[in-house]
């Protein structure tokens, strides 16, 4: 069959995807891609695909020498495109440290904590939406609603536009899959999130509230406020990082629990004991984010293989999270996994998923209210996965319980 071709979506299709990612860990873990024109790729020059866990690690954690400022998807976009497209993602210190200050405070663990309360009631409300009807689409009824409410809640999101924010987010993401359209439709969801952030700025000029979207507005970066389009950036970046990654994780996990009964029952059986170990490896298993690029500012190696400047350098989170060097037998789920060094939120350094402890709340939230309310909760169908070399997202999962009525919650 050849080598493969990480760009094609065919690719990411084949039932020996995995086999092949182990075979290039090990045998080339800086290997050179090709970048041939697809339906959803205008094509390019071709990158260095970094597939072992120690070399995303290290690349992240050196962004000096693998920058961010010149685009991180694959394919390369006029770098003042790429920064209204991706906000932050797509920029470099002091810039990026100055941007990611502004919100960070929100993110931060001590602040999470405090949302705890009001994520049990947003995961309680989407349960009570289901509960008594015995069937649902997982995806869409569980793993979506409670990011989306979150998020919103965060920037101020009025709630009778959160349905289309979400079908906007959703058809952003997931570049290589046809029911999605092309990166055309992706690039112009993106720029219908920011325009309504415009509009949400608008309203709140005359109206300011406690809540993300006015902290954009007033925030103060180098002396000077943000643009309408930088912070209608920033906001894009936050609704589609915060409703997508998340919901992926969730369905992902379920999918997993319910293939994995023992697992399931243990998670069931000790709650919070586990819990936290639990949340860790759902990540790793799921790993939403399947790459991001960065840009060679000089001339360099990784893992022994040369790299001149201005090659793109490509980090499979994905690949990475399976490698044999550093998981015992990674593709066994296992909630007790420990340790569990995941890159599910990058590799660290300062592009560093900035939603973290957000994510890892809302899943702790809502496999605790699932395992109370939903405690037979199966596949009832085999789920529909999203066909895409950069988002691993859950498009349909049927599931079935025994109804419950809102009293007995």
């Amino acid at each position: 069959m050849g080598e493969p071709c990480l760009s094609e979506p065919a690719f990411w299709l084949r039932d020996d995807r995995e086999d092949e990612l182990a075979r290039l860990r090990r045998e080339q873990p800086v290997a050179w891609q090709d970048e041939p024109v697809t339906d959803w790729s205008p094509g390019g020059r071709g990158y260095w695909a970094v597939l072992a866990h120690a070399g995303v690690r290290a690349a992240s954690r050196d962004a000096q020498t693998f920058v961010s400022g010149l685009g991180t998807e694959l394919f390369e976009l006029p770098v003042e495109v790429a920064q209204l497209y991706s906000g932050m993602l797509n920029m470099d210190a002091p810039r990026h440290t100055r941007l990611r200050g502004i919100v960070s405070t929100a993110f931060s663990p001590r602040y999470v904590n405090l949302l705890e309360n009001a994520v049990q009631r947003r995961a309680a409300a989407v349960v009570d939406e289901v509960c008594e009807r015995g069937t649902c689409d997982f995806a869409s009824d569980i793993a979506e609603p409670l990011p989306l409410a979150v998020i919103c809640d965060m920037l101020g999101v009025p709630e009778q536009d959160r349905l289309e924010l979400a079908r906007l987010s959703r058809v952003s993401v997931p570049l290589g899959d046809a029911e999605f359209g092309t990166f055309d439709d992706a690039f112009q969801a993106a720029l219908d999130l920011i325009d309504y952030a415009k509009d949400l700025q608008r309203v709140r000029r005359d109206r300011p509230a406690d809540d993300l979207t006015t902290l954009l507005m007033q925030a103060d970066v180098e002396g000077e406020r943000l643009s309408a389009d930088e912070a209608g950036s920033f906001f894009e970046l936050l609704i589609t990082a915060g409703i997508e990654t998340t919901s992926a994780s969730l369905a992902h996990g379920m999918i997993a629990l319910c293939r994995n009964p023992a697992q399931r029952e243990r998670w069931q059986r000790e709650g919070a004991a586990v819990a936290p170990r639990a949340v860790e490896e759902v990540l790793r298993w799921s790993t939403p984010v399947i790459h991001f690029r960065r840009t060679a500012a000089v001339d360099t190696a990784l893992a022994g293989q040369r790299i001149a400047a201005g090659d793109k350098v490509v980090l499979f989170y994905h690949s990475a999270n399976r490698d044999e060097a550093v998981f015992d037998d990674p593709y066994r789920f296992d909630l007790g996994r420990n340790p569990n060094p995941h890159l599910a939120f990058s590799g660290g350094g300062p592009h560093f998923c900035l939603g973290a402890h957000l994510a890892r709340l809302e899943m702790r939230v809502m496999f605790h209210e699932l395992f109370r309310r939903l405690p037979d909760l199966e596949l009832a169908a085999e789920p529909e996965v999203m066909h895409s070399m950069f988002f691993n997202g859950v498009k349909s999962m049927p599931v079935a319980f025994t109804p419950t009525s809102l009293a007995a919650g």
